[in-house]
């Protein structure tokens, strides 16, 4: 279930709360199921996937793909998969935790753990969303936002690119309000 928080503290968990709130930044977060194959749950209940095996959940869920893929023009997929034991992990995330926009969509399908997307709004006010397993997110060209991972430090994010660049963060040098977000 998706969280919001607005900079003042209040709390959204209805999706209809949140729709609303996010609605300016045209941000859309919507429920994807992994289904019932109990393969696919034995998989995501793994801390770490080998290539061969994040190659089995993709396929498994392709079935997302393929309608990004007639309907948006999606090129491409990967199965990210982070947890607090993968060396360097602060510094792989750091170059995200920065108020950053991108020239595409960043869209991800997050099937295990969970993550928190901060942005900010068209008055200049800050949100962060945390979404967590079996919600998609697409964060639309251009939207400045920012994203780290919650205390947890695990995710298993599908992510999906419209260009085999994948997403190149512009930075735009908005100080990030929100306390939460502590690295190190």
């Amino acid at each position: 279930m998706a969280i919001l928080r607005l900079e003042d503290g209040t709390t959204y968990t209805q999706l209809e709360d949140i729709a609303r709130e996010l609605a300016p930044l045209k941000v859309q977060l919507n429920y994807w199921s992994v289904g019932e194959n109990p393969e696919i749950h034995n998989l995501l209940a793994k801390e770490a996937l080998n290539e061969n095996e994040k190659e089995r959940v993709l396929q498994a869920l392709d079935g997302y793909f393929e309608r990004l893929k007639q309907d948006f023009g999606y090129q491409s997929r990967d199965l990210i998969v982070l947890h607090p034991n993968i060396p360097n992990l602060n510094t792989l995330l750091a170059k995200f935790e920065s108020c950053h926009t991108h020239a595409d969509d960043e869209v991800r399908y997050i099937i295990d753990g969970e993550g928190v997307f901060g942005f900010v709004r068209p008055d200049r006010s800050q949100v962060e969303l945390t979404i967590q397993s079996e919600e998609y997110i697409n964060v639309p060209a251009g939207t400045e936002h920012w994203f780290h991972l919650s205390d947890r430090k695990q995710i298993k994010a599908v992510r999906y690119f419209i260009t085999t660049e994948g997403w190149i963060p512009e930075y735009t040098g908005t100080s990030i309000r929100f306390p939460a977000l502590v690295t190190g």
